[in-house]
């Protein structure tokens, strides 16, 4: 019998991915390899390096070496690689050559030979082992300087324009120990700091994904978007980014020559977009690579230009039976994002705006049929409340897109802090149920109920819509959404109530659990079909009957009148004999009722607790009559009157139920 094992991946592949892993994330250490021909001095530098002396006696390869982070001007731990052609092969050194982050061409200025093997060896054969498109930086070294009196770079620039892999070329001499520690610096610098994925030096410019990412930074810090980067935003970027404050004078001195090199790099005494970018042009090209890497590193990019992922989506524990949500500092973030891109103030976002709200973003977050799921104008634009409400629905989805593009939207990202700290985690489901009030303050409505039984103009009530609006979009043939959301009054309490349509085109006896688990449960019915109903019955006693959801049956359609139903109860007798609230009357043929909206919120809210709908109806009359004033109260003024509500529903509830009635058995004469 033949047995067969997973293939594991080759050790040039593990190291690949190894090192892609690594560049991904910040570099905590730098692993130098020395090559070359026998005799160019690899060892001699390496010894002149450690002992700041040159070594008349030089064994023929050097150990490893490791150099504590406290004494590299990088600050990060370096490890240094002799390779000998005279005690190892290649199949060392191709071992050695996935390991390096960076590797050192070594040459004999004062040999041509040795210059010629780095493009007829050298090079190829780190391009066949780390690959074409390898992104291992390469550094010659020429040394021996002290034997010349001329320089070699004339004869290597070639090289470096034929090979893009090589980051910098620099002569050095162990003997004098001239550029020694340059050298190692700059390999550090190459790593740490590299320069292909920033510039192009055949165009002497930018890459496009170094000015894309420039352009991300740009427009997060123009906090009142006006395509400048004045003083107070300059220096704001100069501290996030660098933890030192900008002088006036050294402010004054970057502008000065952002305008000797970009003519419209100044505006009305702010910087655009266009000088800014030059202004990191000319730091790479100074050679001051870490200024931007700082800077693009503190807004989450890798070495490869792309935003990490541990940046994008830090770690959030979700245990079993809690949801997510935005708490007050969410909150606060998303209407600064909605402020700063409304430019006419009028609490809406036009195509444009919305667009420029996620330009710092890959895309929109949202299809089309956001604009079915939330509040709009009568234009169709976003409103405040809208936008709101998508955020609050996408959190309580899908958490990580809401921290991933809070994130690329500009969320103040530290190694102290980050997205989770804008999001709640809720309490376990199952201690809500057992305190018979939840804690949450968004709440999941499942819509179920046969087909044609209105479940759609039920949810798009929740924003306003009535029937002949709902018909429209259906008309224009645009997709309504299976998700609608919008805030609802609690108590005086802001809830958002998030309602999905559960589309039930099959068999009922295969709805799946995470389609009937929820918050509240609203099964709705035609009430003008005689046959609705059962479908509705039927639902509430295979899932629903013995499950802890609190439960609304709606009547829908009331305005076309109410028929029997072909069912053995009618919907009255149906929820009195299994303590459901009445069947809710509901129509959307003119305006929309938003009672039966926050009737649900507040079932949601206390969960196992039938008499709410009673709280809910004993409070409107307790209002006609002045108990309660109209309006939002908050729960410091309405605690007697909620104490008081309760009590009374108690005791209705006591003296309808037969069996704790104090008057059962007995007869009257």
């Amino acid at each position: 019998m033949l047995v067969t094992t997973p293939m594991m991946p080759s050790t040039r592949e593990y190291r690949q991915a190894e090192d892609l892993y690594f560049r991904s994330h910040c570099r905590r250490d730098v692993r130098i390899l020395l090559v070359g021909e026998p005799g160019v001095g690899k060892t001699s530098v390496i010894l002149s390096l450690v002992s700041e002396e040159f070594a008349d006696s030089v064994p023929p390869r050097s150990e490893e070496i490791t150099i504590p982070a406290d004494v590299t001007p990088e600050l990060v731990p370096t490890n240094i690689v002799d390779y000998s052609t005279q005690e190892q092969g290649e199949t060392e050194l191709g071992e050695e050559l996935l390991r390096a982050h960076v590797i050192c061409v070594v040459y004999d200025v004062n040999n041509e030979e040795t210059i010629d093997r780095i493009s007829t060896y050298w090079l190829p054969i780190i391009r066949s082992t780390l690959g074409e498109d390898h992104k291992v930086p390469v550094i010659l070294v020429g040394n021996k300087i002290d034997l010349v009196d001329y320089t070699t770079m004339e004869m290597v620039v070639p090289l470096m324009n034929e090979f893009a892999e090589i980051e910098t070329c620099i002569e050095c001499s162990a003997k004098t120990l001239r550029n020694i520690s340059e050298l190692f610096y700059y390999a550090q610098k190459a790593v740490l700091h590299p320069t292909s994925p920033l510039y192009n030096s055949d165009k002497k410019e930018l890459t496009d994904k170094c000015k894309k990412a420039l352009e991300r930074i740009f427009r997060i810090c123009d906090v009142n978007n006006d395509g400048l980067m004045d003083d107070l935003e300059m220096y704001a970027f100069q501290k996030f980014c660098y933890d030192a404050p900008l002088q006036p004078q050294a402010l004054d001195s970057v502008k000065a020559i952002i305008q000797r090199n970009c003519e419209d790099g100044v505006f009305v005494n702010g910087i655009t977009l266009s000088g800014f970018i030059v202004l990191h042009r000319l730091f790479i090209q100074r050679g001051k690579h870490e200024t931007t890497w700082t800077a693009l590193r503190k807004y989450g990019y890798n070495d490869e230009l792309n935003v990490c992922n541990d940046y994008l989506c830090p770690v959030l524990s979700i245990p079993l039976g809690t949801t997510t949500e935005l708490n007050q500092i969410g909150f606060d973030f998303f209407t600064s994002m909605f402020v700063k891109h409304d430019k006419d103030r009028d609490r809406a976002l036009c195509p444009e705006e919305l667009m420029s709200l996620f330009a710092t973003c890959p895309n929109i977050p949202w299809g089309k049929q956001l604009f079915q799921a939330v509040q709009t104008t009568e234009k169709g634009w976003l409103t405040y409340s809208g936008f709101i409400c998508q955020w609050v629905l996408t959190t309580l989805l899908d958490v990580n897109k809401t921290m991933e593009y809070m994130a690329y939207l500009g969320y103040p990202i530290t190694e102290e802090r980050n997205q989770t700290e804008a999001i709640s985690v809720t309490r376990e489901k199952r201690l809500d149920l057992a305190k018979k009030q939840s804690t949450r303050n968004v709440y999941r409505c499942h819509v179920i109920g046969a087909k044609n039984s209105g479940k759609t103009t039920l949810c798009q009530g929740l924003i306003g819509r009535t029937l002949e609006q709902t018909k429209r979009f259906a008309n224009d043939g645009q997709e309504l959404p299976n998700f609608v959301v919008n805030m609802v009054q609690v108590y005086g309490q802001e809830k958002y109530l998030c309602m999905q349509d559960i589309d039930l085109n099959r068999v009922v006896d295969f709805l799946p659990t995470n389609e009937v688990l929820c918050d509240v449960a609203c099964l709705v019915f035609d009430s003008s079909d005689p046959k609705s109903f059962e479908f509705v019955a039927r639902t509430y006693l295979n899932y629903y009957a013995t499950q802890k959801i609190p439960v609304l049956i709606v009547g829908n359609k009331s305005d076309c009148g109410d028929v029997m139903q072909d069912y053995i109860l009618q919907p009255t007798a149906f929820c009195a004999k299994y303590k459901l609230p009445p069947p809710h009357s509901f129509s959307c043929l003119e305006k929309v009722n938003k009672e039966i909206y926050v009737k649900l919120a507040t079932m949601a809210a206390f969960p196992r607790f039938q008499a709410a709908w009673m709280i809910f109806y004993k409070n409107s009359h307790l209002r006609r009559l002045g108990v309660i004033p109209d309006g939002s109260v908050p729960w410091v003024k309405t605690g007697v009157g909620v104490a008081l509500v309760t009590t009374m529903a108690y005791l209705v509830y006591k003296m309808l139920n037969p069996q704790n009635n104090p008057l059962r058995g007995r007869t009257t004469n």
